[in-house]
């Protein structure tokens, strides 16, 4: 069973084995979605030797081609490329009809390669607790989902967002740790979903509405998910052991998912700068069972956005615009809250720390007067070493239930009503509810490759229920060079 390959060596390390992780891809994931090298909960630690915790070395195909990695380890810088790669195709036909001649039943892939360099240089330079990090992807293809009606939730989480270019920027900041790992700051160009409301094991999952963040996390254009970033500001602390707290100011930035802003993640000059959010997030991590290998992780956050969005239901009158016009009225501030958990149930006897039987689940609750999903329930099961003889496979099942927000349905509904096109959200009817299921299996097939066969099923795609039901099957490969 991998497990973080810093962690034995230096007890300031991130506690990556308190939770399973995807065989081979413990710190892809964080990498991928664009979260810190340096530990995602500050680690307690009195008198460390290094106030920066060590950098990954994460398990790959080249380990270390010509020494070449240790070389650059022993000085304080990681570097590490990797790529991941998503397929998936529709085995039920789409909807047949005059408002869906566009449908068809298809295929399609895509996937992102990725490389991130992170330097320590309190060891490079002997500025105590200092580190910074900076991550660039490239990527290619498109998502299936759209083909059968789908703009909720890409059957491809890694699609989109990079720009159509060889090289995007995602992030680029600075770190500062100081008292043994219990204050950290952070700033630069950052993602906010990155370090809010975010878990490494959501991507055990391949379908964007769990991989990356939940969906309905996300709901805001504003909101900066990888691979898009913001300037911004960021504290966390650990008041205990168990538990830490951290805020931050994220600018909000008209346009980070367009090209025609930021399509290579390299426009530093603020000037599309519109308002700001302020997310809170407090989370608890007990560890339970006679033996402390149960751990948890329960979370509560709230989101403040400072950004004029357009209502979804009334216009400047406070009268509906669907039927009287006019444009829709701007509503000065939105906000969010959610609360997530993952608690390990089951430890298999004799095997590695992160292995064993893993229970995920949430609710995000959107601001309904601008939001599309006014509310998202998840939950999940991950199983990871179960079966002695391959101790680095893991099996996965999701579900996801996502509410559209009552003032979008009842827009769509007078729309639909005065037969008026146009609709939100490139909707073909109204849309109330949508749910996904989804079941793989990641086979760790050598050093650094993952393999994971996959299975979707959509139950109202774009929530309509006028849509017919789409199953998908596909696969998703990780692939860590060096």
């Amino acid at each position: 069973m991998a497990t973080d390959p810093t962690a034995a060596s230096n007890p300031t390390a991130p506690d990556r084995t308190a939770v399973p992780q995807p065989p081979g891809a413990q710190l892809h994931i964080e990498r991928t979605h664009g979260a810190s090298y340096v530990a995602p909960h500050v680690t307690y630690r009195p008198t460390p030797p290094s106030a920066v915790p060590p950098l990954p070395r994460p398990e790959s195909v080249f380990t270390d081609p010509g020494g070449i990695t240790s070389w650059l380890t022993n000085r304080g810088i990681s570097f590490h490329f990797d790529n991941t790669n998503e397929f998936a195709g529709a085995v039920t036909p789409p909807t047949r009809g005059p408002r869906y001649v566009s449908y068809r039943q298809g295929a399609s892939n895509a996937g992102q390669y990725s490389a991130n360099l992170n330097i320590n240089w309190e060891q490079l330079a002997g500025i105590r607790g200092f580190s910074t990090h900076v991550i660039t992807v490239g990527r290619y293809g498109t998502t299936a989902n759209r083909m059968f009606g789908d703009w909720l939730a890409h059957s491809s989480e890694i699609y989109g967002g990079g720009g159509n270019v060889a090289v995007h920027l995602v992030s680029a900041y600075g770190e500062e740790t100081l008292l043994g790992g219990r204050l950290d700051f952070a700033g630069g160009r950052m993602s906010q979903m990155s370090d809010f409301a975010s878990s490494p094991l959501f991507c055990q999952f391949m379908n964007n509405s769990m991989c990356g963040r939940p969906k309905g996390a996300a709901d805001s254009t504003f909101y900066s998910s990888y691979p898009a970033s913001t300037w911004a500001f960021r504290i966390k602390g650990r008041p205990r052991p168990d538990m830490y707290i951290q805020t931050g100011v994220y600018f909000a930035e008209n346009g980070i998912y367009m090209n025609f802003q930021h399509r290579t993640g390299f426009k530093w000059n603020g000037s599309n700068i519109i308002g700001y959010e302020i997310p809170v997030e407090v989370q608890w991590e007990p560890k339970f069972g006679a033996h402390g290998n149960l751990p948890g992780h329960y979370k509560f956050g709230f989101n403040y956005e400072d950004v004029a969005r357009p209502d979804n239901y009334y216009n400047v009158n406070g009268l509906p615009f669907a039927f009287a016009g006019g444009s829709g009225r701007m509503d000065p501030h939105s906000w969010q809250t959610y609360m997530m958990t993952d608690q390990r149930l089951i430890h298999y006897k004799g095997s590695s720390p992160a292995a064993g039987l893993t229970l995920l689940a949430g609710f995000i609750y959107n601001d309904p007067r601008t939001a599309v999903r006014d509310f998202e329930v998840y939950g999940a099961l991950e199983n990871r070493g179960f079966w002695p003889a391959r101790p680095m496979d893991s099996i996965g099942l999701a579900f996801t239930y996502t509410s559209i927000a009552p003032g979008t349905r009842d827009t769509e509904a007078l729309l639909m009503a005065q037969n008026k096109g146009g609709l939100p959200n490139h909707a073909t009817g109204v849309q109330t509810n949508a749910e996904i299921v989804e079941f793989n299996y990641a086979i760790h097939v050598m050093r650094g490759v993952t393999f994971e066969p996959d299975f979707q099923y959509y139950f109202n795609p774009n929530g309509q229920h006028g849509l017919r039901d789409a199953a998908m099957l596909g696969f998703k490969t990780y692939i860590s060079i060096f």
